[in-house]
């Protein structure tokens, strides 16, 4: 064991180019700001942000508040220029640092807008502030005249290629399941919505089509980063990310998440490749760093450091499984469902009809909830029991403004998942307004499935 631990440690202290990184660094910098005045100009930062009455806060975090519309406008300027520092390794550290906070605080503002790669692009970022991939190629160089670093220990290249192996693989375990491989749902469902497609529309409505992309959806997402770090076969297994990715964005409305991800995968191709690439653009801007030189002393990772990573791998290969806490059918409870890598696993819709009752005279009248909830919100609210709590909770406030005594809030509510058909969803009997949304409490007031 003692052997195995010194020849990992050994391997992980090997010095390798840095080039990977800085192409990384260049190709997520880019990708972010594009993706941020993608955001903008579409209008999302009033439509998700300021237009809102109220919004749904994660559990722990509902001290996070949306700011007024010019500070938010503030925010996502901020959010584009930090992501122009990690492009151009202009004040790195604090560009990564900048960034990840700003996009954090803007992903934990309300969780109807959760998506996994909003999850994923807040890792990243995270795990770049402590990469030195500023160090080579950078602005930061020519202002601060440094000198550039041109190796590194292999560790923090492997920091991005395991965060990227971990998404692939929990997608994949989150596949394995009967809905997805002996139902071949809710790919039976959506599918034959592309039948109008040229040539290929024919084919989606067949049935056996369904079960052949859930069954290589699953294993390309259990296998694929064993392939993507084999040296051997790094370059085949691109070219089926840049198909899988390509098919999941012709079919399916996921914005950036395909382009991001088949851009930022290149970091597992090998040094040459990313070396050859970062002499170009050198040549193309005329850029004047240092000769290729060793600086050990700069390229050394601490024992703290290296800790510090273990923990937080340990603790990304823990939270996938969190759901085994919980009673219930997870698509159906969705307790330990956010933050797992479980993408597009579902097709769940519902209807959701809140009544508010004055706990002294009796009095109890129906919430009409597009006075209150944007289209999204009211869409997602209705098939969450999380979001249904905060929903009541925000009612039972505004009602008591409004002269209810000891106001209690029901609801009536019905969903369908993967076509199974409508059943109800929340007891109701049950006050939500009283109920918790605890990570250590059973939804026991959630209708079995």
């Amino acid at each position: 064991m003692a052997t195995v631990t010194k020849t990992f440690i050994k391997y992980l202290k090997q010095e390798v180019s840095i080039a990977p990184l800085v192409i990384f660094r260049i190709a997520f910098g880019l990708l972010m700001f594009v993706s941020i005045l993608r955001f903008i100009a579409k209008g999302w930062v009033n439509s998700m942000y300021v237009l809102p009455k109220m919004h749904f806060p994660y559990y722990g975090f509902e001290w996070v508040k949306v700011l007024p519309e010019a500070g938010m406008y503030l925010v996502f300027f901020f959010l584009l220029l930090s992501s122009l520092g990690i492009l151009l390794g202009a004040f790195y550290r604090i560009s990564t640092i900048l960034f990840f906070v700003l996009f954090t605080y803007v992903e934990l503002i309300d969780k109807t807008n959760y998506l996994n790669h909003y999850y994923f692009v807040s890792l990243i970022s995270f795990l770049l502030i402590f990469i030195p991939s500023g160090r080579n190629f950078s602005i930061d160089n020519i202002l601060f005249k440094r000198n550039d670093l041109n190796y590194l220990p292999r560790a923090y290249i492997l920091l991005p290629q395991l965060q990227m192996f971990l998404v692939y693989f929990f997608a994949g375990i989150a596949k394995i399941n009967a809905d997805w491989l002996l139902e071949a749902q809710p790919l039976k469902i959506w599918l034959p919505a592309f039948s109008h497609l040229p040539l290929i529309g024919g084919y989606m409505e067949k049935v056996w089509l369904a079960y052949v992309f859930s069954w290589f959806g699953c294993l390309y997402d259990l296998s694929i980063g064993f392939f993507l770090f084999n040296r051997r076969t790094v370059y085949t297994a691109y070219v089926f990310v840049v198909i899988f990715h390509l098919a999941t964005a012709l079919f399916f409305n996921i914005g950036m998440f395909p382009y991001i991800m088949m851009t930022i995968t290149i970091v597992f191709f090998k040094e040459n490749f990313h070396q050859t690439i970062l002499n170009y653009l050198k040549s193309w801007f005329k850029y004047k760093g240092a000769a290729f030189v060793k600086l050990n002393t700069k390229a050394n990772v601490s024992r703290g450091l290296m800790l510090g990573f273990c923990f937080y791998f340990l603790v990304q290969c823990l939270l996938p499984f969190r759901y085994l806490l919980y009673k219930g059918d997870l698509f159906w409870t969705e307790q330990g469902y956010r933050f797992s890598w479980r993408v597009m696993l579902m097709e769940k819709a519902g209807t959701a009809f809140f009544y508010v009752k004055d706990g002294k005279s009796g009095r109890e009248v129906e919430v009409d909830n597009k006075q209150h909830l944007t289209y999204m919100q009211e869409k997602m609210m209705a098939t969450q029991p999380d979001m249904m709590v905060d929903y009541a909770k925000y009612l039972c406030k505004q009602y008591s403004n409004h002269g209810f005594s000891e106001p209690e809030v029901r609801v009536k509510s019905y969903v369908t998942l993967n076509g199974s058909g409508t059943r109800e969803f929340i007891d109701p009997e049950i006050d939500l307004s009283k109920q918790s949304n605890s990570f250590f409490k059973n939804k026991h007031w959630v209708e079995s499935y």
